[in-house]
């Protein structure tokens, strides 16, 4: 199933406000306190069109428990429109850029051994249907089981600038990972240099001569006796450098038997790309895009907790 509506286009808008919050207190309450020239239907249409976020991230819970110096921002437009496809949802577009969500199981692009239904494939013929003359250019992947925030360009020069620029135009690079075992500390930093074998698998080693930097902090956001969700955030962008390094401190993600793991609870690899962050090749504009953690990582910490 196809919705043709077109995603509304975005506009750099800097108009948002943002608020501070001083004490413990529910969102609603903060919110009505904070804005005492809307009533409490005019919040509710805010939270409604995700124009509230909470520390950068969309929240529609009029109930939502606010802490201490947390940010609350009050969107000057509401979110977009998406547009979905099977497969992947369109956050957001414009003349230069495509930003999607991308389901697990669907391939960022086509290789010389897989043909399948891709991302690429998808957006390519999205974009021919309003002029044939239109292309898609890849900037960066995810592989085929990670879902999450991906990126696209819409021309070779976008593309180009996004490639050579990555490392200081992309602000926030935020993964969560649904992982076995707890690892301790709770919070750290794995630092190695990855390597790709001829048989297409990654090994990571402490030898700076045996292959590239790469390095990812990761935080427990939830865990109970058998697995954890983690919170990643990633300093490189290596192929397959969050399944490698989960597996080199002993706590692999779950559904990763070629990196270690040993179970499969969810039927799926356990990764998804929460938050890209970016500065807009063109206009220069910071861009942030979240794709909510998969309901299935939710419900495994919860029945594992309730258990």
């Amino acid at each position: 199933m196809e919705n043709t509506d077109k995603p509304r286009r975005q506009r750099g808008q800097r108009t948002d406000s943002k608020l501070t919050v001083a004490e413990p207190i529910q969102l609603m309450a903060f919110l009505i306190a904070q804005l005492p020239h809307k009533n409490r239907n005019n919040i509710k249409s805010l939270l409604s069109n995700k124009q509230i976020l909470v520390d950068g991230k969309v929240f529609t819970q009029f109930n939502h428990p606010l802490r201490a110096g947390q940010i609350v921002t009050v969107a000057a437009n509401r979110a977009p429109q998406t547009t979905q496809y099977r497969g992947l949802t369109i956050l957001y577009e414009d003349p230069s850029i495509i930003v999607i969500n991308k389901q697990a199981g669907l391939l960022s692009m086509a290789t010389n051994k897989e043909r399948d239904r891709t991302a690429y494939g998808i957006l390519s013929d999205y974009l021919k249907k309003e002029n044939p003359k239109n292309k898609i250019f890849i900037i960066h992947r995810l592989d085929r089981e990670t879902s999450g925030v991906m990126m696209f360009a819409k021309s070779e020069k976008v593309q180009r600038l996004m490639q050579e620029s990555w490392n200081a135009t992309t602000k926030e690079r935020t993964y969560v990972a649904l992982v076995e075992g707890v690892p301790e500390p709770p919070t750290g930093t794995v630092t190695s240099f990855l390597r790709e074998s001829k048989a297409l698998i990654v090994y990571s080693s402490q030898n700076p001569d045996n292959g590239q930097l790469s390095i990812t902090n990761y935080k427990v956001l939830k865990s109970n006796q058998g697995y954890s969700l983690l919170e990643l955030e990633l300093e490189t962008g290596r192929k397959n450098q969050i399944r490698v390094h989960m597996q080199d401190i002993g706590h692999p993600i779950v559904g990763d038997a070629k990196y270690g793991a040993s179970t499969d609870p969810i039927g799926r690899l356990g990764l998804h790309a929460e938050v890209l962050a970016f500065e807009h090749p063109i206009t220069g504009e910071a861009m942030r895009f979240d794709a909510p953690i998969p309901r299935a990582f939710v419900n495994m910490m919860k029945e594992r907790i309730e258990e």
